[in-house]
């Protein structure tokens, strides 16, 4: 076997080993229920609610502003807004922006789903010890093919090797400026058969750093605490 083929082998084995993970630990977390799931949560004063049935899927967010009753809505046939019902429509200049607003906020709120997306470049590196717990240590980037979250193209992923849980991600941002933030799930709760998590969410001084080096810098307190993001789960229905 040449030095090539023995490399194609190698990476083929990686790439089964990262999608064995990642379809163990989505199915941990509730698996095919989100597929039939609707899910209502409030986070920061606006009220989320997500809707799936098999390929179709549809993500809100309602908000109040001067007296209005706002809703967005983003599923597979693109963005809507909704001012007191009345569909309005929207400048091109701000689709982007408030599309990735509403795909961000979900995202972190229905991981670890999504981590399966086929735009992700995925790569699986040494394994990580937090707090004396065994992890997988995922590295994910977005490609042009993924559905972007605003800002966000780098992000690590700890998976507990035994349990399968997603305990602990980091990622970089490019908005005004460059940032860093780690996040340590804690409260993990189950609601008709998927899994919720809150996060405690750090941030380190420079953004340069490695994400992989974050879990060392969380273990020796070098990480500083900015807030914790607390999703309050309103409801869940799985359609049989």
């Amino acid at each position: 076997m040449s030095c090539e083929d023995e490399e194609k082998r190698q990476t083929t084995q990686e790439a089964q080993e990262i999608e064995e993970i990642i379809e163990k630990t989505i199915e941990v977390a509730g698996g095919e229920n989100y597929k039939r799931a609707t899910i209502s949560f409030k986070f920061r004063d606006h009220i989320y609610k997500s809707e799936r049935n098999g390929l179709k899927f549809s993500l809100e967010r309602q908000f109040s502003k001067d007296s209005d009753s706002i809703r967005d809505v983003v599923s597979n046939s693109g963005f809507q807004r909704y001012v007191n019902d009345s569909l309005r429509v929207i400048p091109d200049s701000l689709l982007a922006r408030l599309n990735k607003e509403i795909k961000t906020v979900h995202y972190f709120a229905h991981l670890p789903y999504g981590l399966d997306n086929r735009g992700l470049s995925k790569e699986l590196l040494e394994e990580a010890r937090i707090e004396g717990e065994p992890y997988f240590q995922l590295k994910m980037t977005f490609g042009q093919a993924a559905p972007g979250v605003a800002g966000h193209d780098e992000f690590m992923f700890w998976i507990h090797k035994d349990d399968f849980t997603l305990d602990y991600l980091a990622y970089k941002f490019v908005e005004e400026e460059e940032g860093i933030r780690f996040r340590a799930a804690y409260n993990p709760r189950v609601i008709n058969g998927i899994r919720f998590v809150d996060y405690r969410n750090f941030t380190f001084q420079d953004p340069k750093t490695e994400l992989s080096d974050l879990d060392e810098l969380y273990e020796a307190h070098q990480l500083e605490l900015l807030s914790t993001i607390d999703t309050e789960i309103l409801e869940v229905e799985v359609k049989e």
